[in-house]
């Protein structure tokens, strides 16, 4: 198989988990990333990779239950959907479970659904051959089957494909089966989303 001179290069944010991280590893205490340009930013490393689609997915909280967030995310993914055309969005609204904390009862927020959208979608799009490049950013750890079944992918069609997983560099692996991205905080600080959603 023949490497491509030129990559088509599709990013996936899995929002909640690069915030997770990215809280985790440099404390912010909200979704502050700016995903077009993490996305160039990225690319600058790699001369031979065109960025052809940049895609976003998260739950979301329903209106009711916390206005707040959910006017943030979707005032979010609005603009980047009118910052760049190549942005696509896959929201779910989050479902709530009734848990007892320190004996009182608090509805906790999960998603369901965004991981399998993901996987569906770098599958279905290798399958397709919509990019030589896949570049996800998350740590979850599930993602190394989807990796496993894109080289198979590779293998039948014969073609050159890559994913990468993004992530900060306190973090010591990446997403098993994938070529590892490390994210520095410099870089991250310098695609601050500075808008305020709220």
């Amino acid at each position: 198989m023949q490497e491509p001179l030129k990559k088509r290069t599709i990013t996936f944010f899995d929002c909640q988990n690069l915030f997770q991280s990215a809280k985790n590893a440099w404390g912010y205490s909200y979704p502050n990333f700016e995903p077009v340009k993490l996305s160039l930013t990225l690319l600058q490393s790699h001369p031979d990779w065109k960025l052809t689609g940049i895609h976003l997915y998260s739950g979301i909280h329903s209106a009711q239950r916390n206005p707040r967030w959910n006017r943030f995310w979707n005032n979010k993914f609005a603009f980047h959907r009118s910052q760049d055309s190549r942005v696509t969005v896959f929201t779910t609204p989050l479902h709530y479970n009734t848990q007892i904390i320190n004996g009182v009862s608090v509805d906790v927020a999960s998603e369901k659904g965004v991981d399998i959208r993901i996987a569906l979608d770098l599958v279905r799009m290798a399958r397709l051959n919509q990019y030589d490049v896949a570049v996800l950013f998350s740590r979850d750890s599930d993602f190394r089957e989807v990796a496993l079944e894109i080289r198979s992918i590779a293998a039948e069609k014969n073609r050159w494909i890559k994913i990468a997983s993004v992530f900060p560099d306190t973090y010591k692996r990446g997403i098993d089966q994938t070529d590892w991205l490390p994210l520095s905080r410099q870089d991250y600080e310098a695609c601050i989303d500075t808008n305020d959603y709220r």
